[in-house]
């Protein structure tokens, strides 16, 4: 499955967790969203200081909604067979904004480095199919100015508008300024929109970007 495209992106919903067994090894594998480098590497530290006996922490992590940043850490396994196969895992799936940590306890068996990619694949594989994924979309920033008598008026018809959400509101001297998130390309038809319901005086400026939540999906083992 090729990276998520520009205009929308699968992350995590939530955290999960699972655990294999590989000859006698333990694989437990905790994926998580996380949305900057920063998120990945707290994440990282919280799930070592759970489990400090064990030997390895590997790491892979895929971040942007364009899926750009890509890191990945063996943490003393031969080099290739741990962090790059996880990533690979979460590429294969379509994942970004995501890191995951497989956490191993040796069983005294060496595994090989065919063995140790499969085991750590699949151990992050496990906790992807307990996993729910969520579905971001990108959103058009718009900021509108009206004045007070065609405030309530110009609110209600954005809140009921199809793909526009009223993100924040607020009162000024001059009247209510409404904060949007719409679907891209609606911006000027939302404009003529304020023009009509308010005769030409409201304002309409360009606003931030963002990103917002459109639909849940079932792990993705189901």
């Amino acid at each position: 499955m090729p990276l998520s495209s520009p205009r929308s992106y699968l992350t995590l919903a939530s955290p999960a967790r699972a655990e294999i067994e590989v000859r006698r090894s333990r694989f437990v594998c905790d994926v998580a969203p996380a949305t900057s480098e920063e998120a990945a590497r707290a994440f990282v530290g919280q799930v070592r200081a759970g489990s400090r006996d064990a030997r390895h922490h590997c790491t892979a992590y895929v971040l942007g909604p364009d899926g750009a940043t890509l890191r990945s850490n063996d943490d003393g396994e031969p080099s290739g067979t741990a962090g790059a196969p996880m990533l690979d895992v979460l590429r294969s799936h379509g994942l970004v904004d995501v890191v995951a940590v497989v956490t191993r306890w040796f069983g005294g068996t060496l595994l090989g480095t065919g063995g140790l990619i499969r085991a750590y694949g699949d151990a992050l594989t496990a906790a992807l199919e307990q996993a729910r994924l969520r579905r971001m979309e990108r959103r058009e920033g718009l900021v509108v100015d009206v004045g007070a008598v065609h405030g309530p008026r110009v609110e209600n018809a954005l809140r009921g508008h199809e793909g526009c959400d009223v993100t924040h509101t607020g009162w000024t001297a001059d009247g209510l300024v409404l904060h949007l998130a719409v679907v891209p390309g609606t911006q000027d038809s939302l404009a003529r929109l304020v023009a009509s319901l308010t005769s030409g005086a409201g304002h309409v400026a360009a606003g931030p970007q963002s990103w917002v939540p459109i639909s849940l999906h079932p792990p993705v083992g189901d």
